[in-house]
């Protein structure tokens, strides 16, 4: 924090300082003899952000290890061998976010549909159980686009998917897939994510799921820690990526900090293990953010 700026003032910045801390707390109904878990919940650095701090806590302690998987995401796995009732893992980052920088020239859709795209692309242009969509809905779509060039219809896409779903929380839960929270209208923004890459996809973009954090406040105080949520948005490429976050139908830009990308959230998740033991009692989630700058 500068000398000018004090807390509870409002700078305008083309880039945010936040700090996120997400708890993870997994209990069980009785002593769990080992576990084996990974983590992702390291911020990336890129043209649109830096990571100046991260730091993941396990307790009980564990001895754990770091590696980049196939997507490009931080992993942090660890596993514990000594009886334990609770797990609790945190992590905590700072990381300055904005726009992105970095403009490109946007292909046509011959060049889309080009060998050299297919080829480099193909993970990307490939439907998955959790995003794929039915014929009806893409024809649907493809009336929508019309003529419009590629960076166009990808965003009457995330409009027209925002325009036709209602986010509701609790409404579907993270094995929910897309067409079956269109055929509800409903969903939170995994499911709108869901289902603006399946659309994508079948338009013939490739498209990818990025999982990460939102700070709810367009306007935030600095200084000021609030409860922040985890998030989902999408990217495509037409002749560089693009960011867009269909639930709030907007860029992505100062409030989102980017975790990881991949084909869909099952690539993406922020935790998941195995343990053997005591049954579980289920798992809480918290998540505060704090604009720093």
């Amino acid at each position: 924090m500068s000398a000018q700026q004090e807390q509870g003032s409002r700078p305008s910045s083309s880039r945010w300082r936040l700090q996120v801390v997400h708890r993870t707390r997994f209990s069980y109904a009785g002593r769990v003899r080992s576990s084996y878990n990974e983590a992702r919940l390291t911020p990336e650095n890129s043209g649109r952000q830096t990571t100046l701090r991260s730091r993941v806590e396990i307790e009980p302690a564990a001895t754990a290890y770091a590696y980049r998987d196939y997507w490009g995401s931080t992993v942090t796995a660890f596993d514990l061998h000594s009886p334990h009732e609770e797990l609790v893992v945190t992590g905590t980052s700072i990381v300055e976010a904005g726009p992105d920088p970095l403009g490109h020239e946007h292909v046509d859709w011959a060049t889309l549909r080009g060998p050299e795209v297919r080829d480099a692309y193909g993970e990307l242009l490939s439907s998955t159980a959790l995003t794929a969509v039915d014929d009806e809905v893409v024809d649907e779509v493809r009336a929508v686009v019309g003529d419009l060039p590629p960076h166009e219809a990808a965003d009457a896409v995330c409009r027209f998917v925002r325009g036709h779903m209602e986010y509701l929380s609790g409404a579907t839960h993270v094995k929910t897939t897309a067409m079956q929270a269109w055929r509800h209208r409903q969903g939170v923004c995994q499911d709108i994510s869901h289902v603006t890459v399946g659309l994508l996809r079948a338009l013939g973009l490739p498209a990818r799921y990025v999982s990460g954090y939102l700070h709810p406040k367009r306007d935030a105080d600095i200084g000021q820690t609030v409860t922040g949520e985890s998030h989902a948005w999408v990217e495509w490429w037409d002749g560089g990526w693009c960011a867009f976050d269909p639930t709030n139908s907007v860029e992505v830009g100062t409030r989102h900090v980017t975790l990881g990308r991949g084909r869909d959230y099952g690539d993406v998740s922020p935790f998941r293990g195995i343990f053997s033991g005591a049954g579980s009692n289920g798992h809480t989630v918290t998540v505060e953010v704090t604009r720093l700058a």
